[in-house]
């Protein structure tokens, strides 16, 4: 193929691709939410924890603990549960009107009540729009299966 052709081509299906990838500006606000999470699970304070979650909060783990928000703050506060890093990947993000669900995998290293450990898990969490504001709602985690 001459190259002004293969340049055509590899233009034509950057343009037609493009849209494919791109994210709405809803998608993206729920990308920064999720990213503000990832923070404030590894730095928490009363204040970043209830600017992200709503009141009505269900926090299920993967070994079938369910935690509602002041419990789920309070073992983040209390260091029970002590996040020391964060990875996330793999994510996908879909918006439905007001309600976004994100999945992603969570792997970490953790310091839970002073004794070390890690994690690698499938998350799925529920984000509300509220006030022009994206909240947790819901979380949800299981094994990543080998």
């Amino acid at each position: 193929m001459p190259v002004c052709k293969m340049l055509l081509f590899s233009a034509i299906l950057a343009i037609t691709t493009a849209p494919v990838f791109a994210q709405s500006k809803d998608e993206q606000a729920v990308g920064a939410a999720v990213e503000s999470l990832r923070k404030a699970l590894i730095d928490p304070t009363k204040t970043n924890l209830d600017a992200l979650v709503l009141d009505e909060l269900t926090y299920g783990h993967s070994n079938g603990n369910i935690q509602d928000k002041a419990i789920f703050e309070e073992a983040l506060l209390n260091k029970s549960s002590d996040f020391v890093t964060i990875d996330l990947t793999n994510q996908t993000i879909k918006v439905v009107g007001n309600t976004a669900w994100v999945r992603h995998i969570l792997s970490t290293t953790t310091n839970d009540g002073g004794k070390p450990g890690t994690t690698h898990l499938s998350v799925l969490l529920i984000w509300v729009k509220q006030k022009g504001q994206w909240r947790l709602l819901a979380r949800q985690a299981v094994k990543v299966q080998s």
